[in-house]
């Protein structure tokens, strides 16, 4: 098979990675793609929102299966373009990305057939919204209503913050048009989870629970981020309670989609929060999850291209999905300044000399290109190759992760090689999967 995969960051590196494991895939291509997916597979210099570009370019390296990694794509329709030129494509269409890209209709969707949640409101005045949050008791959870590249999420521990939150949102624009509305909820208390799950439109199959860290630093303090690390399988992840979470949220989800006119295949991520009444849904994604898919996919043991296919075709209840016994730890490596400012253009060291196992999922990273007309074509792509001739290009600049027999085994190793890796500026968070 011919495959695409569209999207640029470690998540897309992940899918690559195991896609390529299937004796099914001849070629894959990656549109972007970064300085990690270069190694093993073909980078196309379009941009994951140009969906033109995108159809055409599918049609013309007969692409069997495409696979949509981000959720600005699966917004914007890029699933229904390419069903339209007959192109096989793993994630739901515009109306089931829904799901995602507008906060108010997931909660409008929760509301009406009772899926667990936070109490909220949601508001298109930001006038009414400010009335609203001088009433209310801190803390409060203030989010833009569309996508916002994961940061769109602002836990205010006051109402002055609140207000400030929604300032930001509404009047100063920071979201863009993902601040048109805005959902002002209760902040949920407990332990927070995620639970992804394959779906065609009517089966439902569960991957491992997974944890995820949103805040920039150690005991979860400073901003949102995309995600500094994850692990999983989450140890406090009972069969009991993903059991409880598939009958009450999840199923439910998927056929409410349905029975709105809004069939949903593809991957369905589910945040949670684990509180004292029972799992309540903190965000519903509909795609893999970014850094969950780093720590989930090393995890399958099933052939991908099967799955998918499975899914697309309608046939996901004939596939026996198995999964691995161990435990998996990613921790993010990111740019100094993220997830606000911050520079790039940086030198990566010693990719090449981490242990044997460890994966290194990249993200924000470039190849260097050689220059000079006295460059020959095998010396420059002998430096593309080379691990060591990569540049930092963006926030979150790599994945670094381990499997273990153990979710102490795994840490371990993530841990004892990170030191390995740099560039100007580096952190990451101490405290992933230190439970």
């Amino acid at each position: 098979m011919r495959i695409l995969v569209i999207g640029n960051g470690a998540r897309e590196h992940a899918l690559v990675w195991k896609l390529a494991q299937s004796p099914r895939a001849k070629e894959i291509y990656v549109a972007p793609g970064n300085a990690g997916t270069a190694q093993i597979a073909r980078n196309l210099d379009i941009s994951p929102t140009d969906i033109e570009s995108l159809v055409k370019v599918a049609c013309q390296k007969s692409i069997d299966l495409a696979v949509v990694g981000p959720e600005s794509p699966l917004a914007l329709g890029v699933v229904d373009a390419l069903e339209r030129e007959g192109i096989p494509t793993f994630g739901p269409r515009k109306e089931g990305a829904l799901i995602e890209s507008s906060k108010v209709f997931a909660r409008e969707l929760m509301q009406k057939y009772s899926i667990p949640c936070a109490q909220g409101t949601s508001f298109a005045s930001f006038k009414d919204a400010c009335d609203y949050v001088k009433k209310q008791t801190a803390p409060l959870v203030v989010k833009a209503d569309g996508l916002a590249a994961g940061k769109g999420v602002i836990i205010a521990t006051s109402k002055k913050q609140a207000l400030e939150a929604l300032a930001d949102i509404m009047e100063k624009r920071i979201f863009d048009h993902a601040g048109d509305q805005v959902l002002i909820e209760e902040c949920l208390v407990g332990r927070e989870a995620s639970l992804l799950a394959f779906t065609d439109g009517e089966t439902v199959v569960p991957m491992i629970p997974a944890c995820d860290y949103k805040r920039a630093l150690d005991g979860d303090q400073g901003p949102n981020t995309g995600g500094m690390g994850s692990y999983s399988p989450s140890e406090f992840f009972t069969p009991e309670l993903e059991e409880q979470v598939l009958e009450t949220i999840i199923k439910p989800a998927v056929r409410a989609m349905a029975q709105e006119g809004k069939p949903y295949k593809g991957v369905l991520y589910t945040g949670l929060m684990i509180t004292t009444e029972g799992p309540k849904v903190l965000e519903f994604n509909a795609r893999f999850g970014d850094p969950e898919a780093q720590v989930i996919l090393p995890l399958l043991q099933t052939d991908l291209v099967n799955i998918m296919e499975a899914v697309i075709e309608g046939t996901l209840s004939q596939i026996d999905i198995q999964w691995s016994a161990e435990s998996c730890v990613g921790v993010v490596m990111a740019s100094a300044g993220y997830p606000g400012s911050y520079k790039t253009g940086f030198h990566i060291s010693g990719l090449g000399e981490v242990d044997q196992g460890i994966l290194i999922f990249h993200a924000g990273t470039t190849r260097v290109e050689s220059r000079g007309k006295g460059d020959s074509r095998a010396k420059r792509l002998q430096s593309e190759a080379s691990p060591d001739s990569v540049l930092t290009s963006g926030g979150r600049v790599l994945t670094v992760a381990a499997t273990g027999k153990t979710l102490a085994d795994a840490r371990a190793k993530v841990y004892r090689n990170l030191p390995r890796i740099s560039f100007e500026g580096c952190y990451c968070r101490k405290d992933i999967a230190a439970i």
